[in-house]
């Protein structure tokens, strides 16, 4: 049989999420940590027909192909970065045709099926410690949106399960909700399930809900149980020791209003999930999701690497391994799919993982890159298995290994280089606490403020804290870390845990309006009939003059904003047939796409009124879209240009297409050279120059694939994509608007390049009219500046130059005076010297004026050392407006009565407004209250008189 191979993205159901099954695991303490109790190599009974086990890669291909052969198209996984603002991350199944369920988009076809790649982080802490918990998994889902319901969906099932993967009858449970007697009918009359082993749940087991409001309905699961020889009486589902859930079906047959009554849906849906790592930890016959050929092989490669036996290891280290081969499976997909470490949103949850594997590694005696470089990194050896392994699931994680294992290398290095302080502090930390907690009695904790040191200075993500001051006992003060990280933490929380679907007004605007004809490839103007009309959000029959608008036409040639590109600007006009009414003009300054096809025009109601049904002539501002289709076909230039440059793994992270400029996101590990950007703006002119006609076709999806046209990674297309072609240039997916020969681009000039995250540069250009305009304002601030240094354009940069070596030798010049009077000064101030006690201390205290720091210092150096041990010099100066400058200089004799400098200063300093410190010798502070100099600097006379008084 053909096998079935697919790239794109993986996938789970949301009521897989939406339930959490932590109650059901049951586990045995272990010295520091613990694990699930599994079932037993006895337990595993043999399934299937063949004795080769079957692969995980076998399983998931025949799911597909078994749905695909009862008319569901197979649909490739979503990205693990949703097209969804309500979640941080991929983590259901059915997160891609939520439009479909709320009936914001047609349904594409009328069943789909699918194998999801999913991440979830919300307890990240039972990873490696239960026998089935995943930050990274797949599911496999089947789908129906109105085509059939809850007897197909059962059957099928029921048939995949016990027909095409042969799990033994008798071992099957089921699971429905206490109140669905049509699906217990099904389950025992057409199936054939004895009754006793279907069990009825409540409401929090066995319905699933999307939210407070919105689609819901009842749901049933299908359980292997590990031990049918306990019987029927007392079974208990949720002992994860002799039952795993395996499939759950879910009947999405009501929606939940407002009053929590419940109606029924128009289209009934099925939502399905079943946990790829589930079976084939059934029918590979093994203890655990762990040790299934889906993550096995990252663990062995992990145990080659710390010199570790898995099979003799204790439960410890095995947990500690199955930590490494599941997130370094979260990373490497999280990573290709885009997502880059930072302490912010998705990129927080991947530098959290991987500063976990990290510290777990080195834990375990992993060294280096194992290959000598004790200061290497290991983290790519173990992605380059994940890679491997990743062919049936992405083949795409494969062109992205390059930037991948970069990635990985960088964030590696950058954490072991303070995780050893980090680590040394921490157990400073900790050893605090429990002292304290020893003296007073009160449960060992680490200050918020301590917390926030470790995770701001040193890397440490604030579960790798936890989970260390766990080990030993102690608790942190989170409260006390949230009001020292502010807002930090609510940017860069895991993944929410529940899909959010909601149906309401915006649906029912959307079904008495169709989606809107879009005509502006072709032409700037249309007539039309005004749809829809929102104000605040809310729907009006007519709205008139000097109102903000929203309206929906039945066809423009308005651009909605969508792929980068904002919306057009132009106008409405309507003429009245009415005498002495006036004509309708509405400035439009925006305009979005809503609820799929819906085009929304934003504006103003400059004259006249609007109303349901009116005709109006839509009109785009020309100039505005001319110079927004010269920055859109500039940005397919220059990422052809910088995989040319740069190379071919780097892609596109996002972007912006507007009139006055362009931004182009990619993913590159490093600033770019001087010759580098040189090199692509004279790529991009040449292929302007070269005056290449574009073409555009609409095309099947996987035909365009197989042209080569690059797609937006992220970006949701549908079965026919248009492809737009700068032949020997560029070929990409696109729905923008571009010109139809280069040669209207006129020119091309980056004007910035920087760093935005890690491994995320950003480009800003400039092309076109604006370009023009660019190059024109460049050349008037050169013809200021010719104007004022009296040279030509050319001798420019030469007679900076010299301007700024008089500069510098004039500053050299006042240094040397500076110090020459400062030493004048000191040597004034040395005859000011006060004899203190029995042991004729000497020191002096004196205001320098307004000498600057440097000057000030050599000032006390001098001082120190022309006064006879023991001496002490403590001098301040006002250098500038609103600056305080403070030095203090102690002498052997005065370090070894307990005096230290940069403790006496940094006290001093405090009084105006300032801090400082440093050696026990030397010292130096600042400050920003200059007025308090002299109150500062009678408080060091004071405190060491009587310091050296008491010496007596």
């Amino acid at each position: 049989m053909e096998s079935i191979c697919f790239s794109g993205k993986p996938l789970l159901s949301s009521h897989y999420f939406h339930r959490d099954r932590q109650r059901h695991v049951i586990t045995v303490a272990t010295s520091s940590t613990s694990v699930s109790a599994e079932p037993s190599n006895e337990d595993l009974v043999q399934v299937g027909s063949s004795d080769k086990a079957i692969s995980g890669d076998e399983i998931r291909q025949r799911f597909l192909r078994f749905y695909a052969s009862r008319g569901h198209k197979i649909i490739p996984s979503s990205s693990l970065v949703p097209d969804d603002p309500s979640v941080l991350l991929t983590i259901a199944g059915m997160l891609q045709f939520k439009p479909i369920f709320l009936g914001k988009e047609p349904r594409p076809v009328p069943c789909a099926a699918t194998a999801q790649r999913c991440i979830r982080t919300n307890d990240i802490e039972n990873v490696g410690r239960t026998a089935r918990h995943h930050t990274f998994f797949e599911m496999l889902g089947n789908f129906s949106f109105g085509c059939y319901f809850k007897k197909e969906a059962i059957i099928w099932a029921w048939e995949l399960i016990t027909k095409e993967f042969g799990l033994p009858l008798e071992r099957l449970w089921v699971s429905i909700f206490e109140d669905d007697d049509d699906a217990f009918n099904i389950w025992c009359r057409d199936v054939g399930v004895p009754k006793e082993r279907i069990k009825r749940m409540g409401e929090d087991d066995n319905f699933w809900t999307s939210g407070v409001t919105g689609p819901c309905g009842p749901c049933s699961e299908i359980y292997y149980d590990f031990h049918p020889d306990k019987g029927y009486v007392d079974a208990d589902l949720g002992d994860g020791s002799r039952f795993i859930e395996l499939y759950n079906l879910v009947f999405m047959q009501y929606n939940k209003k407002d009053d929590r009554s419940l109606e029924p849906l128009r289209q009934k849906n099925i939502d399905t999930g079943m946990g790829l790592e589930r079976m084939a930890q059934i029918l590979q016959k093994v203890p655990n999701n762990y040790e299934t050929d889906l993550i096995f092989p990252i663990i062995e490669k992990a145990s080659n690497l710390a010199m570790i036996s898995y099979s003799t290891a204790d439960d410890v280290t095995k947990a500690n391994l199955k930590i490494i081969g599941d997130h370094m499976r979260a990373v490497v997909y999280l990573i290709s799919d885009g997502v880059v470490p930072s302490n912010v949103g998705r990129g927080y949850v991947v530098r959290r993982l991987i500063r976990r594997v990290v510290r777990i590694g080195k834990l375990l005696g992993i060294k280096g890159d194992v290959e000598g470089n004790i200061e290497g990194a290991f983290l790519p050896l173990l992605a380059m298995k994940v890679i491997e392994l990743s062919a049936n699931i992405d083949p795409d994680v494969k062109v992205r290994m390059p930037r991948i294992l970069e990635e990985l290398k960088r964030e590696e290095i950058r954490f072991l280089q303070t995780l050893e302080r980090g680590e040394k502090l921490l157990e400073q930390f900790l050893e605090n606490a429990l002292l304290s907690s020893g003296a007073n009695g009160d449960k060992p904790s680490l200050s918020g403020k301590d917390v926030f040191l470790l995770y701001d200075t040193y890397g440490f993500p604030v579960e790798i804290t936890a989970e260390v001051a766990g080990e030993h006992g102690v608790n942190l003060d989170l409260e006390g870390f949230e009001v020292e990280r502010e807002n930090q933490r609510r940017q860069s929380q895991a993944a929410h845990n529940v899909v959010k679907l909601t149906v309401g007004t915006e649906t029912e605007f959307s079904e008495s309006i169709p989606d809107t004809e879009f005509l502006g490839y072709s032409t700037l103007f249309a007539s039309a009939v005004v749809k829809g009309i929102l104000v605040n959000g809310n729907p009006v029959a007519q709205v008139s003059e000097g109102c903000e608008v929203e309206i929906v036409l039945n066809r423009t040639p308005f651009y909605a904003e969508s792929g980068g590109q904002i919306g057009d600007n132009g106008f409405l006009y309507c003429s009245s047939d009415e005498v002495g009414r006036k004509k309708t003009v509405v400035e439009i300054k925006d305009v979005k796409k809503s609820l799929g096809g819906i085009f929304v025009h934003k504006g103003t109601i400059e004259e006249g009124t609007v109303e349901i049904g009116s005709e109006v002539d839509a009109v785009v501002d020309a100039n505005l879209r001319q110079k927004a289709r010269v920055h859109h076909t500039a940005t397919h230039l220059l990422q052809s240009a910088l995989k040319k440059v740069i190379g071919s793994e780097t892609s596109q992270a996002g972007s912006l297409v507007a009139f006055d400029r362009l931004r182009f996101d990619f993913n590159f590990y490093r600033p770019l050279l001087e010759h580098e950007v040189l090199e692509i703006e004279n790529l991009i002119n040449k292929w302007i120059g070269d005056a290449t006609n574009l073409q555009t076709m609409v095309m099947p999806l996987s035909e365009a694939k197989r042209v080569g046209a690059i797609a937006m990674f992220g970006e949701k297309y549908g079965e026919q994509v248009r492809v737009v072609d700068v032949p020997g240039v560029s070929m990409e997916l696109c729905g923008g608007t571009h010109v139809t020969n280069t040669s209207e681009i006129r020119g091309f000039k980056i004007i910035s390049e920087q760093g935005i995250a890690s491994g995320i540069r950003r480009i800003e250009a400039v092309a076109g009219e604006a370009f023009i305009e660019y190059v024109n304002a460049r050349d008037s601030y050169l013809g200021n500046l010719c104007s004022m240094l009296k040279v030509r354009a050319e001798d420019v940069a030469a007679r900076v130059e010299s301007i700024l070596d008089e500069l510098r030798a004039s500053r050299n010049e006042v240094s040397t005076l500076q110090n020459k009077l400062a030493m004048l000064k000191a040597s004034a101030a040395k005859e000011k010297a006060i004899t203190v006690g029995t042991s004729n201390i000497r020191f002096i205290i004196e205001n320098m004026g307004d000498t600057d720091f440097d000057a000030l210092k050599s000032a006390a150096e001098f001082l120190i050392d022309s006064l006879q041990d023991p001496a002490a010099v403590v001098l301040g100066s006002c250098p500038g407006e609103g600056k305080v400058s403070l030095v203090a200089a102690f002498s052997p004799g005065i370090i070894g009565i307990g005096l230290h400098a940069g403790k006496f200063i940094g006290s001093i300093a405090k009084i105006c407004g300032g801090g400082g410190g440093g050696r026990p010798n030397f010292a130096q502070a600042g400050g920003k209250k200059p007025e308090n100099l002299p109150d500062a600097l009678e408080k060091a006379r004071s405190e060491l008189i009587a310091a050296f008084t008491d010496m007596k």
